[in-house]
């Protein structure tokens, strides 16, 4: 079932337990996906039956060890060409996803690994997101969501999501950057390099740190 349709629910379903816990219900992840719960519910099926994913009628849905591995793979050439995007061509952060969910399916595993050699083998994306290694491995600190943090936290920006562009670039406005070293006051209120910079409500639940 090698297909762009296939890969976009497996994507999908790693993408939900990257940074939680919880696992994807099928309604959730025809929300994600912007399709009927009934097409989505089909689909599980078939991929169940391949092997994929394992899942029970109204169930959450977890990836099998195939389906993670093929997960894996898809959201490293994703990554891996948001990065080259950003450092080869100027692309701001903000405009490199829609780029690559198109490039991701194109470009030919010979060519990935040369991005792959000459970007110095990152293992993270603009974003902060891990980038799997060929094997599928990815290496993660400890993290808290900044809705989650206590005041007085201190820590790195480990990632800013990237399903907002408009957030994105206001987060960029505010000069808060992957790798910023941040003291939390308040889920909308960070201290950075020792002024106060105020979020968007939205950032919140959309920003990482380091544990």
């Amino acid at each position: 079932m090698a297909s762009p349709a296939v890969d976009d629910y497996l994507k999908t379903i790693y993408h939900h337990t990257e940074w939680q816990s919880e696992r994807i219900t099928p309604s959730q992840l025809a929300a994600e996906l912007g399709l009927a719960p009934s097409s989505v519910t089909e689909m599980v099926q078939k991929l169940a039956a391949q092997g994929l994913v394992t899942h029970r009628p109204y169930g959450p849905i977890s990836l099998s060890a195939e389906g993670e591995h093929r997960a894996a793979s898809i959201i490293r050439r994703h990554r891996l060409i948001e990065t080259w995007l950003v450092s080869e061509f100027g692309y701001a952060w903000d405009e490199v996803h829609d780029e690559a969910e198109v490039l991701e399916h194109a470009v030919s595993d010979r060519l990935l690994e040369g991005i792959d050699e000459r970007l110095g083998r990152p293992r993270f994306d603009p974003h902060g997101d891990a980038i799997p290694d060929a094997a599928g491995d990815v290496h993660r600190e400890a993290f808290v969501l900044l809705a989650a943090a206590v005041p007085g936290h201190s820590g790195r920006v480990l990632r800013v999501s990237d399903r907002d562009p408009e957030l994105l670039r206001a987060v960029e406005a505010a000069g808060v950057a992957v790798g910023a070293e941040v003291t939390v006051t308040d889920a909308a209120t960070l201290v950075v390099a020792g002024a106060d910079v105020a979020l968007p409500p939205a950032a919140a639940d959309a920003v990482w740190l380091s544990a």
